[in-house]
C-alpha cells in the first residue's frame, strides 16, 4: 500500500529549477533511500514532503503530492498537523536547550499534555524507539547538549517520534557521527519501519545498502531510478546509476 504519491513534481528557488518532473510512489512501512551527488535535489524532496519549503521566500511548487490520498496543499490541511504526520530530523543534531526529558515532551506538551505521567510514558517510548532509553534513563533532567553528537542525534529522533508520525524523513541523519552510533540508529530504523513509513537520505551508498527495502538515485534533480534496494544495488537499469553505485562519479 502506498503512503505517499508523487506526480510530476517539480520544483523552484526563484528561476532555478531544482527537481524536474518527478514521478514516484512510496510505500507504507518501508525504508525508501533517496540517494544521489550533492546538488542533486534530494534535501528539497525531503522538504516538499512535509511543506518546510513554505518558510523559504521565493520557493515555489508544482506537481501533487498525496498523502494517503489527500493533496498536501488542499485548503483544509492544517500545516501543524502536517508536520506531525510527517517528521524531520536533519542532518545536524538541534536539540533544544533543555533537559533530556524536556526535550522529547516538548512536543506532546505544545499538543495538550499536561498529565506527568502521561509525558514520561511517551518521553520512555519515544526514547526506547530510538535506542537510547537505556542510555539516559536515569539522567533525564540533564543538560541535553551535554550528550553525544551521536546521543544527540538519536534525541532528535525521539522527538519526532514522540509526536507520533506517520512518516519520518531523516536528511542525512548519520553523516556526522561514528560507526557505533550509526549502527545504532540504523538498527533503530530497521525496527521502526513496523510503525512508520522512512524516507531517508543516507549519509552514503553503503548505508543505502545496508538498510533500504526500495532505493531511489536522483541525480541533477531528475529521478533517474527506483526499484527494490536488492535490484537498484545489484543489477541497476540505468547506466548513471551503475557509474554512481560503483564510483565512477560522484
Amino acid at each position: 500500500m502506498n503512503k505517499i504519491s508523487i506526480e510530476r513534481l517539480n520544483f523552484f528557488y526563484k528561476d532555478k529549477q531544482v527537481i524536474r518532473d518527478l514521478s514516484l510512489e512510496i510505500e507504507a512501512n518501508k525504508i525508501l533511500s533517496v540517494f544521489g551527488p550533492s546538488n542533486s535535489g534530494i534535501t528539497t524532496f525531503l522538504r516538499s514532503l512535509n511543506r518546510l519549503y513554505d518558510l523559504v521566500p521565493e520557493a515555489r511548487m508544482e506537481g501533487l503530492i498525496l498523502l494517503d490520498g489527500k493533496d498536501i496543499h488542499a485548503k483544509d490541511v492544517s500545516l501543524t498537523e502536517l508536520r506531525r504526520r510527517v517528521g524531520m530530523v536533519f542532518d545536524v543534531p538541534t536539540p533544544l536547550p533543555l533537559s533530556i526529558f524536556d526535550n522529547v515532551a516538548y512536543g506532546p506538551r505544545l499538543g495538550g499534555v499536561k498529565s506527568r505521567a502521561k509525558l514520561m510514558e511517551t518521553v520512555e517510548e519515544a526514547l526506547r524507539m530510538a535506542a537510547l532509553w537505556d542510555e539516559v534513563q536515569n539522567r533525564l533532567d540533564i543538560p541535553a547538549m551535554s550528550l553525544s553528537g551521536g546521543q544527540q542525534q538519536r534525541l532528535c529522533v525521539a522527538r519526532v517520534l514522540a509526536l507520533k508520525p506517520e512518516v519520518v524523513l531523516l536528511d542525512r541523519p548519520c553523516s556526522g557521527l561514528d560507526p557505533i552510533s550509526t549502527a545504532k540508529i540504523e538498527e533503530s530504523l530497521c525496527e521502526l519501519k513496523k510503525r512508520f513509513t522512512i524516507v531517508i537520505a543516507p549519509h552514503n551508498v553503503q548505508q543505502a545498502g545496508r538498510i533500504s527495502d526500495r532505493a531511489a538515485f536522483m541525480l541533477s534533480g531528475e529521478l533517474v531510478e527506483e526499484d527494490s534496494a536488492q535490484m537498484i544495488f545489484s543489477n541497476p537499469k540505468n547506466s548513471r546509476t551503475n557509474d554512481y553505485i560503483t564510483g565512477r562519479f560522484g
